[in-house]
């Protein structure tokens, strides 16, 4: 969707350290990112900023764009454009800034602002993972079609975002979110705080008798690659504890939303340590009270980066039915599945594919 569509939209990845301005058209970047500091300390020096970046793209663009498109990180009124709340990394924006009103009357031109997350799965919906993995099976001679997403990207948090037949779902708050649910481990501590960077530095330095290694998960990977010196047994639990969190969290989201999921983030170079686990958790078991045992996931969960399990994804369980009192047959596949994948685009060329099409939808539908 909007791969073909010629109208410009201006970007924004909006970050505590840097500003990165750029715009795009077709779903591609067309000119050079624009970075300054973000200021975010000091909110007249920030908006400032904004706005210059801002201008230096649109300077540069051979015509005017439709819109402004950008991801905030953290909580806010997104529909009205207003930036407010616990804000870690813009500490000058936490008691509210009408931004999307501030920047449309700047440039007369109208803002879209959304939370990371949700724009990467609305992205990964409408240019990624989606598409990607319908166009597979139909290839394959599958009937089987998904139109629900839900998109994760691990990082300095927990992101989450929610496609639902196609559209974004945002919630009645801006507060579609699974950062909070329960610790699988620790069940007064936020889940976040098992599956986010911190998790694996803290994790590795627990393990390793070294809280105070300053390594990066980066280091901590090539760790447990064998490519770089220190304890690579702690450095592959520590990658399997995120799994296993965060696919304790997917394994609720997941049983709610029904469709496909899939991740982003520097730390899934870390893919082969932190998969496994985490594949583990979502086809854990549960138990009723008489003993009977459950899925934790009421769907088969496959891992569609492995062609082999994309192959028994795509083929199912189909079989002829006979129709009673008749000798009619219908196809029926009673298997009930969903898989996980790893971004093929990257979290923020996902981000941005989002943001546009989010752009487009919106001024389509007025």
């Amino acid at each position: 969707m909007y791969s073909h569509d010629n109208r410009i939209v201006v970007t924004l990845d909006a970050g505590g350290t840097n500003l990165v301005f750029g715009a795009m058209r077709a779903n591609e970047f067309i000119v050079e990112p624009i970075t300054y500091p973000s200021q975010a300390h000091d909110l007249d020096k920030c908006l400032e900023t904004m706005v210059r970046g801002f201008l230096e793209v649109i300077a540069r663009l051979d015509e005017k764009p439709v819109a402004i498109s950008f991801a905030f990180p953290g909580p806010a009124d997104y529909p009205n454009g207003i930036i407010g709340g616990y804000l870690p990394n813009f500490p000058s924006f936490r008691d509210g800034v009408a931004l999307g009103p501030f920047l449309e009357m700047q440039f007369g031109i109208p803002v879209f602002i959304n939370n990371d997350g949700d724009l990467f799965a609305y992205g990964e919906a409408l240019g990624g993972a989606l598409p990607e993995v319908n166009t597979r099976l139909e290839k394959a001679g599958s009937a089987k079609r998904y139109r629900n997403l839900l998109g994760y990207t691990f990082g300095t948090g927990l992101g989450v975002g929610m496609v639902v037949g196609g559209q974004l779902n945002r919630g009645d708050n801006s507060c579609v979110e699974t950062f909070c649910l329960r610790h699988k481990k620790m069940p007064g501590i936020i889940c976040e705080d098992g599956a986010a960077i911190r998790a694996v530095k803290r994790v590795y330095g627990e393990l390793s008798g070294c809280p105070d290694h300053g390594l990066e998960p980066k280091d901590i990977c090539e760790i447990a690659d064998g490519t770089r010196p220190g304890d690579a047994e702690a450095a592959k639990k520590a990658f399997a504890e995120f799994g296993e969190i965060a696919g304790d969290a997917m394994a609720t989201a997941v049983t709610l939303t029904d469709g496909l999921i899939v991740i982003g983030g520097g730390i899934t170079a870390a893919r082969k340590w932190i998969m496994p686990s985490l594949l583990q958790e979502l086809r854990s078991k549960m138990h009723q009270l008489n003993g009977n045992e459950l899925d934790r996931v009421q769907m088969q969960v496959y891992d569609l980066d492995d062609p082999t399990e994309f192959d028994a994804f795509a083929k199912g369980d189909m079989r002829p039915l006979k129709v009673y009192g008749s000798d009619r047959y219908v196809a029926y596949d009673p298997q009930k599945r969903t898989g996980v994948m790893i971004s093929k685009l990257g979290a923020s060329k996902a981000i941005s594919v989002g943001a546009y099409a989010y752009a487009l939808s919106r001024l389509d539908e007025n």
